[in-house]
């Protein structure tokens, strides 16, 4: 297990699966991301300009490197349809390194 803190996990919503699918093919490309795992159907609730509401959404989980992470998050707002998408970055603390190394090389 590698304990150095290099790679994260970015996650973020989107509206539609195939949203999600062309910013995912888009990053992925440019290699900004290694890879992305998609979540179909959670239903959020959350304030938006002062009132609950409620929808489904698609979750979307990228692995990539606390380098390229400004650049992924950058591109995914670019493209997103949300006006304000939710966009975080979570470290990756430890991982298999085959699979950390992966992540690596495929940036």
């Amino acid at each position: 297990m590698e304990s150095e803190f290099k790679y994260v996990t970015v996650y973020t919503t989107f509206p539609e699966k195939e949203e999600a699918k062309k910013i995912a093919r888009i990053v992925i490309s440019e290699q900004l991301a290694a890879c992305a795992n998609l979540v179909d159907k959670m239903e959020s609730i959350y304030v938006w300009k002062d009132e609950i509401e409620e929808s489904n959404e698609v979750i979307c989980l990228f692995k990539t490197t606390k380098e390229k992470s400004e650049p992924l998050m950058q591109r995914i707002k670019e493209n997103h349809s949300y006006e304000t998408p939710c966009i975080v970055v979570w470290p990756i603390l430890s991982g298999d390194v085959d699979y950390l190394d992966w992540i690596r090389k495929s940036l």
